[in-house]
């Protein structure tokens, strides 16, 4: 079935969500959570606090299911570590 505000999406590329922000962090409801990948400026912006790291490094950000920032780390296994610490399941971005 084809509604129509699915079908004018697709006549225009467009990418319409299966689910709100709010429903995916309903969703999660603390125990999913997502690694991200991030430049030192875009940890920067998301970690104000974060100083003194080399340029050109990448970081790994760990983020509740509705986006809340939980954690950085310089290494995707001690993100993954942090996850299971904190008893997240981890769920991949796409």
């Amino acid at each position: 079935m084809t509604t129509k505000s699915s079908a004018n999406a697709e006549a225009y590329n467009v990418v319409v969500p299966a689910m709100s922000e709010l429903e995916l962090a309903r969703l999660g409801g603390g125990e999913v959570a997502y690694i991200k990948t991030l430049t030192l400026d875009e940890a920067v912006q998301m970690f104000p606090m974060v100083e003194g790291l080399p340029k050109g490094v990448l970081l790994f950000s760990l983020h509740a299911a509705d986006g809340t920032p939980i954690a950085l780390t310089d290494t995707l296994q001690a993100a993954i570590g942090h996850a299971h610490e904190d008893e997240l399941s981890i769920a991949p971005l796409h």
